[in-house]
């Protein structure tokens, strides 16, 4: 399926009309072959509330359970399937049938997937995304799954958590993101982590002299830049106004926000050109060949590098610092895990699954196939990670403040609507910033209401 050319397809495909106010006729047509690619029979009403609670049963399950995944590349599927496979042979009364769709297909079609026939359990993210989702009552309330649910912090807890105070979401792996490098290529060059933006730009120079893209770079799909946005905003104004901004409660013409676009527009430079027709698959690929130095990525950009020796070349630094009564003490760190929909077919196998999802057990299953994240359950056994994960897990524990991700801290509809054709605009013409903002506090404006 193409991505959508223009922001009504991008409005029709993704917002329902409790939302948005989009009518029938326009969303029918932004639907079209959505059931087929996410086993959508046919758009119903939104549901008034969630999922009545039965409890989560005490001993095995039988029946099938569906489960819609949005891990459709190689490396994380596997790892899907693998703790699927084992709590299938856990309850053997239990088939787990795994709907695998395309990442980007199943996020911007998520909104008519849930309205439509949606798989029990189903994959999706921490934070605003999952509340966005539990105001509207497309998901089920998985609170009693979370009275049996030990080893997770308050913090992972409040980030499952919606707005009503019922929990959501069941967190599996998280990861985080920042500058990743290859400790060869700094060996043999002699290149030293850049602490300041501009020791950044001084050593993104030497990069661009030995033949290097300084920074690798592919925004094909729409989200990947949106991280870098992240990073410099939480290096120029801090956590508290990314995250207030996120949320709708900041203006976009703000000169703090010129700002962020002003200091990306300068080291826009360094990254690899024509990064509107290049995969993050292929930009991590270009770090993996050696014909790039650096990658603003998630550490799932690992999945690109063979297992062993040349993951063992993979290391990472904090985004540098930018202004120094700011510093670098906030990370981004998105939690990936799982939803229930809010009517499932078979709601015991459902929430057994889901707390079976909480458990190191499962958690290292995931990582043993993809070793590029780390488990959210303190008490997994973690003397089998890498020093990657190590790295990893000691970077998002040491951090004072972490945030999701873009598309996980705002409106899902402001995210792909509005801030992936902005980025995208900004990445072929950086000159015109005040018009850029101008444009996005309007379309927000439309969208938040205020």
């Amino acid at each position: 399926m193409t991505r959508p050319s223009n922001e009504a397809e991008y409005l029709a495909r993704m917002v329902p009309p409790s939302v948005r106010g989009v009518d029938r006729r326009t969303l029918l047509r932004g639907a079209f072959g959505v059931g087929a690619l996410l086993g959508a029979g046919g758009l119903a009403a939104c549901s008034s509330g969630s999922t009545s609670s039965t409890g989560v049963p005490t001993g095995a399950v039988t029946g099938t359970v569906t489960v819609g995944s949005n891990q459709s590349d190689p490396v994380p599927k596997a790892a899907v399937q693998s703790y699927m496979d084992a709590f299938q042979k856990a309850n053997p009364g239990t088939t787990v049938k795994i709907n695998t769709v395309d990442h980007n297909s199943f996020q911007e079609n998520i909104n008519n997937y849930l309205q439509g026939s949606p798989d029990d359990v189903f994959t999706w993210f921490a934070g605003y995304r999952m509340q966005f989702f539990a105001e509207k009552g497309l998901v089920g309330d998985i609170s009693d799954v979370w009275k049996n649910i030990t080893g997770m912090s308050d913090a992972l807890k409040k980030a499952s958590t919606g707005a009503d105070g019922k929990q959501y979401f069941v967190p599996i792996t998280n990861y985080p993101w920042a500058v990743f490098y290859r400790k060869s290529v700094f060996k043999e060059k002699g290149y030293q982590v850049p602490k300041t933006l501009d020791e950044l730009n001084t050593l993104g120079a030497q990069m661009k002299k030995d033949g290097l893209d300084p920074i690798a770079f592919g925004d094909k799909d729409g989200w990947p830049a949106m991280g870098t946005f992240d990073q410099i905003n939480l290096r120029v104004n801090g956590y508290d106004f990314h995250v207030s901004l996120m949320a709708g409660k900041e203006d976009w013409t703000d000169p703090k926000v010129k700002k962020v676009f002003d200091t990306w527009a300068g080291i826009l430079p360094l990254h690899q050109a024509d990064s509107l027709g290049r995969t993050w698959q292929e930009a991590a690929q270009s770090l993996q060949q050696k014909k790039s130095g650096m990658y603003v990525l998630g550490s799932f950009l690992a999945q690109q590098f063979t297992k062993g020796a040349e993951q063992d070349d993979l290391d990472f630094f904090g985004f540098p610092e930018i202004d120094s009564t700011i510093g670098t003490d906030a990370v981004e760190a998105p939690i990936d895990g799982y939803m229930m929909s809010a009517k499932p077919k078979n709601e015991g196998a459902a929430k057994k699954l889901l707390q079976y999802i909480s458990q190191p057990e499962a958690q290292l299953l995931a990582l043993k196939a993809d070793p590029s994240v780390i488990a959210t359950n303190s008490t997994a056994d973690t003397s089998g990670y890498t020093a990657l994960q190590k790295k990893s897990a000691e970077f998002v524990k040491s951090a004072k403040s972490i945030t999701q991700f873009m598309d996980r801290d705002t409106r899902p509809d402001f995210a792909s609507t509005v801030m992936i054709p902005a980025i995208q605009s900004f990445i072929k013409n950086p000159k015109d910033i005040d018009g850029l903002c101008t444009s996005i506090q309007a379309q927000k404006k439309s969208i938040f209401g205020s």
